[in-house]
């Protein structure tokens, strides 16, 4: 690590810890050269499967996107961030898990649908109708009917 005082690259670690939750390590520093002291913190980093829309363009995959998604759908019902932050985790590493370069968006919706079902019905339902383009009330009633049915 080049040292940020005098531009060496000779530093030693004196101390490592974890930082955050987990997901990045806290280490302290030393130039040998200058014997300034410095942190820096490093992290993981796992690569998305790139997306594969339905009309077959591809584009990277984009947490952000998926966040608008979920809040979008839960606009205005009693979910809070953190369950919203979690939800998206589990499909970042179900995604990571399933090791594929390529996803097909449709697999990510099934995911989000999953989450939306054990989180919220009603968000469930919001997001399906959109998802699955429903085109009159009877398809909403058939959906509302399948969750009842799972109660």
């Amino acid at each position: 690590m080049r040292c940020p005082f005098c531009h060496a690259v000779d530093t030693r670690v004196i101390d490592s810890r974890l930082h955050a939750d987990g997901t990045q390590i806290r280490r302290r520093r030393e130039c040998v050269q200058c014997d300034q002291r410095f942190s820096t913190y490093e992290m993981y980093e796992l690569v998305m499967p790139r997306i594969v829309k339905s009309h077959g363009e591809r584009e990277n995959f984009d947490e952000d996107k998926l966040r608008r998604g979920f809040e979008r759908a839960l606009e205005k019902r009693p979910v809070s961030t953190v369950q919203i932050d979690a939800c998206i985790q589990r499909i970042k590493r179900q995604l990571q898990a399933e090791s594929d370069k390529e996803v097909p968006s449709r697999r990510i919706g099934e995911h989000v649908m999953a989450e939306l079902k054990a989180l919220d019905q009603v968000a469930y339902v919001r997001f399906a109708s959109v998802y699955r383009s429903f085109s009159d009330v009877t398809e909403f009633i058939g959906e509302i009917e399948k969750l009842s049915r799972h109660d």
